[in-house]
């Protein structure tokens, strides 16, 4: 039986449009901050929903980021390997998300 998806959501109060806007710039610089251990193999805007597939630790995941008015959600689907760093992952994607999401 696969593991629970890794879900979090983090609140902001930028709206959709200029939350999209902000995840959309900010994949480049996750990107740049994370390419020594994260892969992005795949990614695509449908609306406001990402759906995206990355490789880490010869391992990949796959998931989507739906931005709603009020908060983004995101949920991966991570293999048992990287399941079992879930609360590390998960940590470091509310803070990196609160980061990009921080009202300025």
């Amino acid at each position: 039986m696969a593991p629970a998806p890794l879900t979090v959501s983090i609140p902001h109060k930028l709206g959709k449009e200029e939350a999209v806007r902000r995840i959309q710039g900010g994949a480049g610089m996750l990107r740049e901050k994370f390419s020594g251990q994260v892969t992005i193999m795949e990614e695509t805007w449908i609306n406001e929903r990402l759906e995206f597939r990355i490789a880490t630790m010869g391992q990949q995941a796959s998931g989507q980021i739906d931005v709603a008015e009020d908060a983004v959600h995101l949920a991966v689907e991570l293999p048992y390997l990287l399941h079992i760093a879930a609360t590390k992952i998960k940590d470091m994607i509310q803070k990196q998300g609160n980061l990009l999401l921080e009202k300025k």
